[in-house]
């Protein structure tokens, strides 16, 4: 890995170092697209909390948000881990 790949590589891993994120991330993924309205009941955390866990994984680009009226919805981003699995397999 090049310098950069891996400060890349190391952010991706700490956003996923969280069982409330792994969980996170595990959710939106089988479902394609989720509100976060929806992911108190099921992580059993607060509105602020998923707010905090939504924003890392957003910052490490595994996830995407889309604004809609008050809430966000949220998406895999399929480039970004498909290249960590690249990057992993290479």
């Amino acid at each position: 890995l090049a310098e950069g790949e891996a400060v890349e590589l190391a952010q991706v891993f700490a956003a996923m170092g969280d069982p409330v994120r792994l969980r996170l991330l595990s959710l939106v993924a089988s479902e394609g697209e989720v509100c976060s309205c929806d992911l108190e009941r099921p992580l059993r955390r607060s509105q602020p909390t998923i707010s905090h866990h939504t924003r890392i994984l957003a910052e490490a680009g595994l996830i995407t948000g889309e604004k809609r009226g008050k809430w966000t919805w949220w998406r895999i981003a399929p480039d970004r881990v498909e290249a960590v699995r690249r990057t992993l397999g290479s």
